[in-house]
């Protein structure tokens, strides 16, 4: 490329950065001359943003900080096997991989089993003025405020559900959770559920695997309530979970220990009596029986010792499988909206009302001008 090609081709750059230029600047002027239409729009933003922001209840959340339970296989366990070790006592080698990780607390918590068990929750909370206490079902159906533009938007389905109803064969109609059936909720059920399930999350930090729990409710000390509630349940599962088996052997090795306790217990009585009622007889008979007796006596209570140190072997292992489920940060009455507040709506509202005017100035007015036209040309 010479050097006149050269000038020529930085030219024409030069010229469509002027034309980019002037284009801009001209849809800016054009945008400014409609300075009254944008005022309009805007003060209709206002308008919106106000009722927007007015009629979105207030929202608090309350969360918490978990730490991984400790698994089996832990520091913990190696100390409960060397005491029990002192002792003459295996607890053996501890367990395997966990099934339970941190990665499926989330899945539990959104199960309909634990959240329906939220329905008796006991919830404490102002309402004017007057501190009231209820069951968390009935809050969310009674005390949960939501926007109006839902009960617009929901009133077509529910008109179409009651036509229905008229040409279906009527039911009784159940309210409440008394007749609860985690398989067959009722549509008012359904919706408690889907409420409190939009109203709690779970979620755990891949590298840390820490577990955060949250909790949303239109009053403060609800969220307090709940989050902690959510706390102790997920410690409450963990810990039935870990320690489901090592429950299972422990009440078996205590049905053990008191059968034999109690064989022991007759043998040495049958023993004792046989003795006592026999005191001074030299007949070989008397001292065979004797012998038989005693020897039934030293077998159960050998199997009694035996079954004794297995309860303390189970106890051990129960107390090692119990998982430690650390809460770091534990869940406090939030101070503040977790909402958007009341002036970020209605600045959204007025950027998207000045920007809904100046597409309307550059583009929508031409387009709907010429879409008159041509409806005016196909009539005629």
């Amino acid at each position: 490329m010479d050097q006149n090609e050269m000038n020529q081709y930085n030219g024409n750059l030069q010229q469509e950065e002027q034309y980019d230029e002037v284009d801009i600047m001209e849809l800016v002027r054009k945008v400014l001359k409609e300075w009254k239409l944008l005022l309009k729009w805007a003060c209709g933003a206002i308008v919106v943003g106000l009722i927007v922001g007015f009629s979105i209840p207030n929202e608090y959340s309350a969360s918490a900080l978990m730490a991984p339970e400790r698994t089996g296989g832990s520091s913990g366990g190696g100390n409960l096997s060397a005491l029990a070790s002192l002792a003459g006592i295996n607890l053996g080698s501890g367990s395997g991989p966990d099934a339970l990780t941190p990665d499926i607390y989330p899945e539990i918590v959104n199960s309909t089993p634990f959240l329906t068990d939220l329905f008796s929750l006991e919830v404490s909370f102002k309402h004017k003025k007057e501190t009231i206490t209820t069951d968390y079902y009935e809050y969310l159906k009674e005390y949960n405020k939501a926007p109006w533009w839902n009960a617009v938007i929901s009133f077509p389905m529910k008109a179409l559900g009651w036509t229905m109803s008229l040409f279906k064969e009527k039911k009784e109609k159940l309210e409440g959770y008394a007749d609860l059936n985690p398989y067959e909720l009722t549509d008012e059920q359904a919706g408690i559920l889907k409420a409190i399930k939009e109203s709690i999350s779970v979620s755990v930090d891949k590298k840390t695997s820490m577990i955060t729990i949250s909790a949303t409710a239109q009053d403060p000390h609800v969220a307090a309530q709940l989050c902690n509630v959510l706390v102790g349940k997920i410690q409450d599962y963990v810990t039935a979970y870990r320690t489901d088996k090592a429950r299972e052997d422990l009440k078996y090795a205590e049905q053990l220990y008191e059968e034999t306790k109690n064989d022991y217990y007759k043998a040495q009585q049958r023993y004792a009596k046989y003795v006592d009622a026999n005191q001074g007889v030299v007949f070989q008979s008397i001292r065979t029986e004797s012998e038989r007796l005693q020897n039934e006596m030293n077998l159960c209570y050998q199997l009694y010792n035996t079954c004794a140190q297995q309860l303390q072997v189970a106890k051990a292992n129960l107390q090692k499988e119990t998982p430690v489920c650390t809460v770091l940060q534990p869940p406090s009455v939030p101070l503040k909206k977790s909402n958007a507040s009341k002036l970020n709506i209605l600045l959204i509202c007025i950027f998207l009302g000045v920007a809904l005017a100046a597409v309307w100035v550059l583009w929508g007015r031409d387009t709907w001008a010429s879409f008159k036209t041509g409806l005016k040309d196909s009539d005629e």
